[in-house]
């Protein structure tokens, strides 16, 4: 039995994020549906390790049925050390006989679909004359978002703020000459978000950074960095000001701080969430119905995303050459 290996590269050569955009639209789709499973991502965090391991495994049902297993560390202190702060990797297996198909880079794939699925939501949610964006963070989901806002909305400007700002300015500079708009960092978050359309806050802080004050109306924010039950990066007025949708209601009660702590304050019911991005898609619930209203996206991040990136990415090796493939 062979198996197929994919590092970084070659995963971000066979997954553009245009591409993974629709990859991550139906695989939406499906979930909502029912044609796709995953249980709550299982979560090691010892007291005195560095990081956490997460286990998240997904299964795809039909014709063509597959299993995916997700394996993450998450290192928050990763990128001070010019590294990525999500390492692992993404295993494909067959739906009929078990057999592993692939592993592949998790960094890569975690980094482009995370994007993706936000750029789905902001299609579906944000005004469609949204053109100025402000990212909070400058590290590898700052970059994919980047990519992921210009490929659903007709971009005029972006402002990058970081908790350095000589990072803001760094990523600014390393990624203009992709951009036909000119991308400015900025020295406070406050500043960035001044007049913003799009919001996307992608940090490793465990309190709020973006206060419901700096928010114009009509925004629509991608929120996407807190991702446990004692973190958040939102504050309770805005997404109490928000109509908020979530890749996954289960996922969301469970593990997003930014909803749960304003739960716990009193703020907003267990009804405040307005649905689930595959049942908008679906249009069995609505998205934005206003101009002015502020929509949110708490993304979480989910097994069967990485599933249907890397089927996706297993196929495209195999009609390209791409890859190396090894007995197993």
């Amino acid at each position: 039995m062979e198996i197929l290996i994919l590092t970084n590269r070659e995963i971000e050569k066979l997954l553009p994020m245009s591409e993974c955009i629709g990859v991550m639209e139906e695989c939406l789709l499906a979930f909502a549906r029912g044609r796709m499973h995953q249980p709550l991502r299982m979560v090691v965090r010892p007291e005195t390790a560095a990081g956490l391991m997460a286990l998240m495994p997904a299964y795809k049902s039909g014709e063509a049925s597959a299993y995916g297993l997700k394996t993450i560390c998450v290192f928050p202190e990763n990128p001070a050390k010019g590294k990525d702060a999500h390492q692992g990797s993404v295993a494909l297996f067959d739906g009929e006989t078990g057999e592993m198909r692939a592993m592949m880079n998790a960094s890569a794939i975690t980094a482009i679909r995370t994007a993706a699925v936000s750029g789905v939501a902001t299609r579906l949610l944000a005004r469609e004359d949204a053109s100025e964006l402000a990212i909070i963070g400058a590290g590898v989901q700052a970059r994919t978002h980047l990519a992921a806002m210009a490929c659903v909305r007709s971009l005029k400007r972006a402002r990058v703020a970081s908790r350095t700002f000589e990072h803001a300015q760094a990523l600014a500079q390393e990624v203009q000459p992709g951009y036909s708009f000119p991308i400015t960092a900025v020295e406070t978050i406050e500043e960035a978000l001044r007049g913003a359309q799009l919001i996307v806050t992608a940090t490793s802080a465990h309190e709020p950074v973006l206060k419901r004050e700096w928010v114009a109306p009509g925004a629509h924010i991608n929120a996407i960095g807190a991702y446990s039950p004692a973190t958040r990066e939102i504050d309770t007025a805005t997404i109490a000001a928000s109509l908020l949708f979530v890749d996954r209601r289960e996922s969301a009660i469970n593990e997003a701080g930014d909803y749960l702590l304003a739960l716990q304050e009193g703020a907003i019911s267990p009804e405040h969430i307005r649905a689930e991005i595959g049942e908008v898609l679906l249009g069995e619930k609505p998205g934005r119905t206003s101009p002015d209203e502020i929509t949110l996206f708490k993304s979480l991040g989910l097994a069967v995303e990485d599933l249907a990136a890397a089927e996706y990415l297993y196929h495209q090796a195999k009609t390209k050459g791409a890859g190396t493939w090894v007995e197993f």
